[in-house]
């Protein structure tokens, strides 16, 4: 198990856009661009599904993610990898629907969540160019 610290967080937080890999049995990637993304914990990320196809597919098949995230400004930057979860019903699905929902009505998009992905985080890493760039953090 690997913790979020207060950095990674921040940086977490002003982001918009961030890249989520999934790989199937054979290991054939696929990375899409998300946005419906937040921090439960420092152990947990939470992914919202509105359009997983492959992406869905990949994670009934292989259960093991990469996320990156990275501040344009300074190139700081972490890539994320753990072990996520489908939920379809109780507690954090439901959660996962209001928050989509709610987001929907700000954006005026219409938007409905399928289904909560739950990353138990496993490892994080450095992206940041320079010689820590690739290196296991935590």
């Amino acid at each position: 198990m690997a913790l979020l610290n207060e950095r990674m967080k921040e940086i977490f937080l002003k982001q918009n856009i961030f890249v989520l890999g999934t790989a199937d049995l054979k290991g054939v990637p696929n990375v899409v661009p998300i946005g419906a993304i937040k921090i439960l914990d420092d152990e947990t990320i939470l992914i919202s599904d509105q359009f997983f196809l492959k992406t869905l597919n990949n994670l009934k098949e292989n259960p093991k993610v990469a996320i990156s995230f990275w501040e344009l400004e300074k190139g700081e930057g972490y890539q994320i990898k753990g072990d996520a979860s489908i939920r379809t019903e109780g507690k954090i699905y439901e959660d996962t629907v209001q928050w989509i929902r709610e987001f929907s009505e700000k954006m005026g998009h219409p938007l409905q969540s399928k289904g909560a992905i739950v990353v138990k985080i496993t490892e994080i890493y450095s992206v940041t160019p320079g010689s820590s760039a690739g290196q296991r953090i935590a």
